[in-house]
Protein backbone atom coordinates (compact mmCIF):
# COMPACT_ATOMS: atom_id res chain seq x y z
CA UNK A 1 0.00 0.00 0.00
CA UNK A 2 1.51 3.09 -0.87
CA UNK A 3 1.67 6.59 0.73
CA UNK A 4 -0.95 8.85 -0.50
CA UNK A 5 -0.66 11.63 2.10
CA UNK A 6 2.65 12.63 4.58
CA UNK A 7 2.29 14.83 7.75
CA UNK A 8 5.77 15.71 9.18
CA UNK A 9 6.01 18.14 12.20
CA UNK A 10 2.47 19.64 11.22
CA UNK A 11 2.15 23.11 13.58
CA UNK A 12 -0.33 25.89 13.55
CA UNK A 13 -0.25 29.16 15.66
CA UNK A 14 -3.12 31.86 15.92
CA UNK A 15 -0.59 34.79 16.93
CA UNK A 16 1.01 33.38 20.50
CA UNK A 17 -1.74 30.55 20.56
CA UNK A 18 -0.08 26.98 19.42
CA UNK A 19 -3.33 24.77 18.25
CA UNK A 20 -1.30 22.31 16.60
CA UNK A 21 2.14 21.89 17.88
CA UNK A 22 3.93 19.54 15.63
CA UNK A 23 1.60 16.40 14.76
CA UNK A 24 2.76 13.60 12.13
CA UNK A 25 0.59 10.96 10.21
CA UNK A 26 0.56 9.46 6.69
CA UNK A 27 -2.59 8.04 4.97
CA UNK A 28 -1.94 5.11 3.12
CA UNK A 29 -3.83 4.16 -0.87
CA UNK A 30 -7.58 3.19 0.81
CA UNK A 31 -6.88 3.26 4.35
CA UNK A 32 -9.43 5.51 6.64
CA UNK A 33 -7.26 6.89 9.34
CA UNK A 34 -8.80 8.72 11.68
CA UNK A 35 -7.81 11.11 14.80
CA UNK A 36 -9.76 11.76 17.41
CA UNK A 37 -9.79 13.71 20.74
CA UNK A 38 -11.93 16.01 22.49
CA UNK A 39 -12.98 19.69 21.47
CA UNK A 40 -10.20 21.99 20.89
CA UNK A 41 -7.95 19.50 20.75
CA UNK A 42 -6.67 20.24 17.23
CA UNK A 43 -8.34 17.66 15.10
CA UNK A 44 -10.42 20.38 12.68
CA UNK A 45 -7.76 22.46 12.33
CA UNK A 46 -5.30 19.66 11.14
CA UNK A 47 -7.98 18.90 8.99
CA UNK A 48 -8.22 22.93 7.45
CA UNK A 49 -4.90 23.01 6.94
CA UNK A 50 -4.50 19.53 4.95
CA UNK A 51 -8.10 20.79 3.03
CA UNK A 52 -6.13 23.91 2.32
CA UNK A 53 -8.14 26.15 4.31
CA UNK A 54 -5.57 27.24 6.68
CA UNK A 55 -2.03 27.68 5.79
CA UNK A 56 0.99 26.15 8.11
CA UNK A 57 2.79 27.55 10.14
CA UNK A 58 5.39 24.92 10.64
CA UNK A 59 6.44 21.06 9.52
CA UNK A 60 5.53 19.74 5.94
CA UNK A 61 2.51 17.91 4.40
CA UNK A 62 2.70 15.82 1.18
CA UNK A 63 0.63 14.46 -1.19
CA UNK A 64 1.87 12.06 -4.06
CA UNK A 65 5.29 14.04 -3.55
CA UNK A 66 3.62 17.62 -4.22
CA UNK A 67 4.54 19.75 -0.98
CA UNK A 68 1.39 21.81 0.45
CA UNK A 69 3.49 24.92 0.72
CA UNK A 70 4.44 24.93 -3.10
CA UNK A 71 1.87 23.11 -4.65
CA UNK A 72 -1.74 24.06 -3.13
CA UNK A 73 -3.10 23.53 -6.26
CA UNK A 74 -2.55 19.75 -6.64
CA UNK A 75 -4.02 19.45 -3.18
CA UNK A 76 -7.17 20.90 -4.52
CA UNK A 77 -7.14 18.33 -7.24
CA UNK A 78 -6.52 15.63 -5.17
CA UNK A 79 -9.21 16.24 -2.27
CA UNK A 80 -12.63 16.69 -1.31
CA UNK A 81 -13.60 18.13 2.05
CA UNK A 82 -16.69 17.74 3.83
CA UNK A 83 -16.99 19.88 6.90
CA UNK A 84 -18.92 19.45 10.01
CA UNK A 85 -21.24 22.11 9.48
CA UNK A 86 -21.54 22.25 5.41
CA UNK A 87 -25.00 22.39 3.91
CA UNK A 88 -26.20 22.56 0.33
CA UNK A 89 -28.28 25.00 -1.60
CA UNK A 90 -31.79 25.04 -0.02
CA UNK A 91 -33.90 26.20 -3.38
CA UNK A 92 -32.00 23.36 -5.59
CA UNK A 93 -33.31 20.26 -5.87
CA UNK A 94 -31.19 17.51 -5.06
CA UNK A 95 -30.50 16.71 -8.38
CA UNK A 96 -29.89 20.08 -9.61
CA UNK A 97 -27.02 20.47 -6.50
CA UNK A 98 -25.79 17.82 -8.08
CA UNK A 99 -25.77 18.56 -11.65
CA UNK A 100 -24.62 22.09 -10.77
CA UNK A 101 -21.49 20.32 -8.44
CA UNK A 102 -20.51 17.85 -11.86
CA UNK A 103 -20.57 20.35 -13.96
CA UNK A 104 -18.19 22.17 -11.78
CA UNK A 105 -15.77 19.34 -11.30
CA UNK A 106 -16.19 17.97 -14.89
CA UNK A 107 -13.72 18.65 -17.84
CA UNK A 108 -15.71 16.77 -20.56
CA UNK A 109 -19.66 15.76 -21.34
CA UNK A 110 -18.63 12.22 -20.72
CA UNK A 111 -16.85 12.63 -17.46
CA UNK A 112 -19.55 15.01 -16.17
CA UNK A 113 -22.83 12.12 -17.13
CA UNK A 114 -20.61 9.83 -14.99
CA UNK A 115 -19.80 11.82 -12.32
CA UNK A 116 -23.34 12.94 -11.76
CA UNK A 117 -24.33 8.99 -12.37
CA UNK A 118 -22.29 8.57 -9.33
CA UNK A 119 -22.93 10.90 -7.06
CA UNK A 120 -27.16 9.78 -7.53
CA UNK A 121 -26.04 5.97 -6.77
CA UNK A 122 -23.72 7.64 -3.14
CA UNK A 123 -26.84 10.10 -2.25
CA UNK A 124 -29.41 6.82 -2.93
CA UNK A 125 -32.23 9.47 -2.26
CA UNK A 126 -34.51 7.98 -5.20
CA UNK A 127 -37.59 10.24 -6.06
CA UNK A 128 -36.41 12.71 -3.28
CA UNK A 129 -33.22 13.81 -5.81
CA UNK A 130 -36.35 15.45 -7.13
CA UNK A 131 -37.57 18.12 -4.99
CA UNK A 132 -35.83 20.85 -2.93
CA UNK A 133 -32.69 20.45 -0.58
CA UNK A 134 -34.45 22.73 1.70
CA UNK A 135 -37.25 19.51 2.61
CA UNK A 136 -34.77 17.66 3.40
CA UNK A 137 -34.11 15.56 6.80
CA UNK A 138 -30.61 16.24 8.07
CA UNK A 139 -29.45 12.78 7.73
CA UNK A 140 -31.03 13.62 3.67
CA UNK A 141 -28.19 16.69 3.04
CA UNK A 142 -25.92 14.98 5.23
CA UNK A 143 -26.15 12.07 2.11
CA UNK A 144 -26.52 14.73 -0.57
CA UNK A 145 -22.80 16.18 0.83
CA UNK A 146 -21.18 12.92 0.77
CA UNK A 147 -22.19 12.27 -2.69
CA UNK A 148 -20.58 15.37 -3.36
CA UNK A 149 -17.40 15.20 -1.58
CA UNK A 150 -17.16 11.10 -3.15
CA UNK A 151 -18.60 12.18 -6.59
CA UNK A 152 -14.64 12.89 -8.28
CA UNK A 153 -13.25 9.63 -6.69
CA UNK A 154 -10.64 12.17 -4.94
CA UNK A 155 -7.49 10.90 -4.05
CA UNK A 156 -8.19 11.84 -0.60
CA UNK A 157 -11.43 12.84 1.15
CA UNK A 158 -11.12 14.59 4.12
CA UNK A 159 -14.25 14.34 6.91
CA UNK A 160 -14.88 16.11 9.78
CA UNK A 161 -17.79 14.21 11.82
CA UNK A 162 -19.44 12.79 9.15
CA UNK A 163 -22.22 11.29 10.91
CA UNK A 164 -22.80 14.43 13.68
CA UNK A 165 -26.42 14.33 14.63
CA UNK A 166 -27.68 12.07 12.29
CA UNK A 167 -29.91 9.12 13.43
CA UNK A 168 -28.59 5.51 13.83
CA UNK A 169 -29.80 4.48 10.40
CA UNK A 170 -28.76 7.27 8.41
CA UNK A 171 -25.55 6.88 10.24
CA UNK A 172 -24.71 3.45 9.35
CA UNK A 173 -25.71 4.14 5.89
CA UNK A 174 -23.36 6.74 5.25
CA UNK A 175 -20.19 4.59 7.58
CA UNK A 176 -21.16 1.87 4.84
CA UNK A 177 -20.68 4.40 1.64
CA UNK A 178 -17.84 5.47 3.05
CA UNK A 179 -16.15 2.07 4.16
CA UNK A 180 -17.07 1.43 0.63
CA UNK A 181 -15.24 3.76 -1.53
CA UNK A 182 -12.54 2.76 0.91
CA UNK A 183 -12.17 -0.47 -0.18
CA UNK A 184 -12.02 1.10 -3.99
CA UNK A 185 -9.17 2.49 -3.23
CA UNK A 186 -9.89 6.01 -2.32
CA UNK A 187 -7.98 7.57 0.82
CA UNK A 188 -9.96 8.69 3.83
CA UNK A 189 -8.79 11.37 7.04
CA UNK A 190 -11.76 11.63 9.12
CA UNK A 191 -12.86 13.20 12.17
CA UNK A 192 -15.30 11.90 14.64
CA UNK A 193 -16.72 11.63 18.50
CA UNK A 194 -18.59 8.85 17.91
CA UNK A 195 -15.93 5.79 19.03
CA UNK A 196 -18.62 3.27 17.35
CA UNK A 197 -17.78 5.05 13.87
CA UNK A 198 -14.36 5.40 14.59
CA UNK A 199 -14.00 1.38 15.10
CA UNK A 200 -16.63 0.36 12.19
CA UNK A 201 -14.77 2.85 9.75
CA UNK A 202 -10.82 2.96 10.68
CA UNK A 203 -7.76 1.33 9.96
CA UNK A 204 -5.60 3.28 11.82
CA UNK A 205 -6.35 5.82 14.80
CA UNK A 206 -4.26 8.95 16.23
CA UNK A 207 -5.01 9.70 19.49
CA UNK A 208 -4.82 13.99 19.43
CA UNK A 209 -4.76 16.75 22.67
CA UNK A 210 -3.50 20.01 22.94
CA UNK A 211 -2.48 20.03 19.67
CA UNK A 212 -0.23 16.80 20.04
CA UNK A 213 -0.66 13.21 19.40
CA UNK A 214 -0.50 11.11 22.37
CA UNK A 215 -0.55 7.48 20.87
CA UNK A 216 -1.53 5.32 17.30
CA UNK A 217 -2.46 2.37 15.73
CA UNK A 218 -5.12 0.21 14.94
CA UNK A 219 -8.33 0.18 16.98
CA UNK A 220 -7.41 -3.64 17.89
CA UNK A 221 -3.88 -2.68 18.94
CA UNK A 222 -4.95 -0.11 21.04
CA UNK A 223 -7.42 -1.54 22.76
CA UNK A 224 -5.11 -4.38 23.52
CA UNK A 225 -2.13 -1.66 24.44
CA UNK A 226 -4.12 -0.09 27.46
CA UNK A 227 -6.06 -3.01 27.95
CA UNK A 228 -9.47 -1.50 27.15
CA UNK A 229 -12.68 -2.95 25.93
CA UNK A 230 -13.47 0.30 23.64
CA UNK A 231 -11.51 3.25 22.20
CA UNK A 232 -13.14 5.72 24.74
CA UNK A 233 -11.64 3.80 27.59
CA UNK A 234 -8.22 3.80 25.30
CA UNK A 235 -8.71 7.45 25.05
CA UNK A 236 -9.22 8.15 28.64
CA UNK A 237 -6.31 6.01 29.32
CA UNK A 238 -4.03 8.11 26.99
CA UNK A 239 -4.55 11.18 28.66
CA UNK A 240 -3.69 10.03 31.76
Amino acid sequence: MGTVLQVDNLQKSYGAFQAVKGVSFQVGEGEVFALIGPNGAGKTTTLRVIATLLTLSGGSVTMDGYDLKKHPDKFRERISYLPEEAGAYKNLKGIDYLRFMARFYADSESQYEETLRRAAGIADLGDRLQVKVGTYSKGMVRKLLLARALMTKPRLAILDEPTSGLDVIHSLEVRETIKRYAHEGISVLLSSHNMLEIEFLSDRVALIDKGVILDSGTPASLKERYQAGNLEVVFRSALR
